[in-house]
């Protein structure tokens, strides 16, 4: 699975985002019926000020997320809840580009131990979602935000990390707040 990761904060060294990100990108394409060496994604690795400023430039909110993607191509479905289109695809010699990907460091790792979890998995599960994202899966409507979730329990299931939508004793999600 081509990844392009570019780092712009070392503090990301730890979770080993070389192997991390191929791993959630390529799981996400394989479970949907997608072959990850036809598609490229780009992924920075950046700190909460470049996001900031992604997300007041591409979104009009001056303020960091954890996360933001941006789709080489529209490929959301015509009706809430439906599938997305398939990706245009290339070779593994020259694969398509499916989209870019930005996440901001102190607000995965802050938002990892609010929720008791390791920063690896809260940084998959990032990826995972944006991936998602890229493939035209979206959470704008609650037909939309059901499919998605469940996709990405699926996905997450298989690479060994426990349902971040699922509910404490309290009845409190455990897991994605603030997710774009």
């Amino acid at each position: 699975m081509p990844v392009e990761l570019v780092t712009e904060d070392e503090r990301w060294g730890p979770l080993d985002l070389d192997a991390l990100a191929p791993r959630a990108c390529g799981a996400t394409l394989t479970h949907l019926g997608h072959d990850p060496a036809l598609v490229e994604i780009s992924l920075l690795a950046c700190d909460d000020a470049r996001i900031r400023g992604l997300n007041a430039q591409f979104r009009a909110k001056d303020k960091p997320t954890n996360v933001l993607s941006w789709p080489t191509w529209d490929l959301s479905p015509d009706t809430p809840g439906g599938a997305p289109e398939a990706p245009e695809t290339g070779t593994p010699e020259d694969p398509e580009m499916l989209g870019d990907i930005a996440l901001a460091l102190e607000t995965c790792t802050r938002e990892a131990r609010e929720q008791g979890k390791s920063a690896a998995d809260h940084a998959t599960h990032l990826i995972v979602h944006s991936t998602l994202h890229l493939l035209g899966y979206d959470h704008e409507t609650d037909e939309d935000a059901a499919l998605m979730e469940k996709t990405e329990v699926e996905i997450l299931a298989k690479l060994g990390i426990a349902d971040p939508y699922a509910t404490d004793d309290s009845g409190l999600p455990h897991g994605v707040a603030g997710v774009d």
